[in-house]
């Protein structure tokens, strides 16, 4: 009798119209796919010299403003305007500068749901994986190929059963538990694998928890990072798309190439030392290392919970210390107005912090507050290798937001647990 199938084999299966296991290499009809104004000047340019005239399906296509929002330079502007015009030229939609950034986007629009492949020309397109899609990363030349044909080739990955049990103690959060993960598993430890969350925890926690392990599965190799879907996901969908979709469940006999038993309640702040997102250890060990800036956002860290968090522990510290710089940028467009409308932005404005329209760029050194010589940030992203944020003289602390915010408040790396 053939073994049951995990997640990643069954949505690939699905994708490919053929029966998929792990290994094998298979060619697969995607269902959305995003290019960013990064890496979508270079993907036009390989679908003009592959001999591309028009896209094989402008609706499953999208690009995002998001890297270079604004534009710093008269190049960059130029990068935006490719894609515009090419965009425009095909039929294919496309996010503005200030509409966010593409992975949330994708997220909001409900171009990621269950069942689906989605990927992206860019590595946290994994983010999607919280929503039952096999989401992943792929190049500027395999993001022509699929705007050309419609298809992408993927090997299809084996899969770690990540089991999550307890619960999230009081100052713990999502992100600590994904620095954990990262530190056990070491930053290739999954390289070229699917990292399958299951377990008790999983109920229990939000969406917007379920996207930052999801996110941050790429910083240990994952090719992608899934969960299945449950009343947690239909109900974030509800409102962001009318498609119709299928729920993916592994089989209860699925083979697995490896098995991580994480104990949530088990867990304490964590922190990822600068140069390496594995170079992971409790906030305790890194506390009183001071800090000059602190930055909240991304892709990983840029939701309203997330500002949520931050401002309820720097409201009852009385606010950032001297000399912090407090940069605040909403993920995207949706969550920036939510954080206007309930007071949120303008509590941060009132302490000081810089608020940055939704995008990428400050986060990877391409637009934004810039980072000096010598400076050590907390933020709140996924990455932290030298010259993440543009500056490879200054060093890069990855936190929770509750984290960073006590250490805005401290103006050194503190125990958000002080606070709560």
């Amino acid at each position: 009798m053939e073994a049951g199938r995990t997640i990643a084999e069954k949505i690939l299966s699905r994708a490919a119209g053929a029966e998929a296991r792990a290994g094998e290499t298979v060619i697969c009809d995607v269902d959305a796919a995003l290019g960013t104004d990064a890496s979508g000047p270079m993907a036009i340019d390989y679908f003009r010299a592959m001999g591309g005239e028009r896209v094989h399906d402008p609706r499953r296509l999208v690009f995002a403003l998001d890297h270079y929002a604004p534009p710093p330079t008269q190049k960059a502007a130029g990068h935006l305007e490719t894609v515009r015009a090419f965009c425009t030229e095909q039929g294919i939609a496309w996010h503005e500068i200030g509409e966010g950034i593409g992975h949330q986007l994708m997220l909001e629009t409900g171009r990621a749901r269950p069942g689906a492949l989605a990927v992206g020309a860019d590595s946290h397109a994994v983010t999607y994986g919280a929503l039952n899609c096999f989401g992943t990363g792929i190049g500027s030349s395999d993001l022509a190929a699929a705007m050309l044909t419609g298809q992408v080739w993927l090997r299809v990955p084996e899969t770690i059963r990540v089991v999550l049990t307890g619960a999230l103690p009081a100052g713990v959060f999502a992100k600590d538990a994904a620095l954990a993960l990262i530190g056990r598993l070491g930053a290739d430890g999954a390289a070229y694998k699917a990292l399958e969350f299951t377990g008790p925890a999983v109920a229990g926690l939000a969406m917007d928890a379920r996207f930052v392990l999801a996110n941050m599965s790429m910083e240990c190799g994952a090719k992608a990072g899934l969960f299945e879907a449950d009343g947690v996901t239909r109900a974030y969908l509800e409102d962001r798309t009318k498609a119709a979709f299928e729920a993916v469940a592994a089989d209860g006999d699925a083979t697995y190439a490896d098995e991580v038993l994480l104990d949530l309640g088990a867990l304490e702040p964590q922190l990822a030392r600068p140069h390496h997102v594995d170079n992971v250890t409790p906030v305790t060990e890194g506390a009183g290392t001071a800090a000059q800036m602190v930055y909240l956002g991304t892709c990983t860290g840029g939701r309203a919970r997330d500002f949520h968090e931050a401002l309820a522990v720097l409201e009852d510290a009385g606010g950032p210390a001297d000399g912090v710089r407090l940069v605040v940028t909403p993920a995207s467009e949706e969550v920036r107005a939510a954080l206007q409308a309930d007071g949120t932005l303008q509590r941060f404005a009132a302490m000081g912090a810089v608020v940055q329209m939704p995008g990428c760029g400050s986060c990877c050194g391409t637009c934004g507050v810039a980072v000096e010589d010598g400076m050590t940030v907390v933020s709140t992203a996924n990455r932290n290798f030298k010259g993440r944020m543009g500056n490879p003289k200054a060093e890069i602390w990855l936190a929770s937001p509750a984290t960073c915010a006590a250490t805005a408040a401290r103006g050194r790396i503190t125990d958000p647990r002080e606070f709560l």
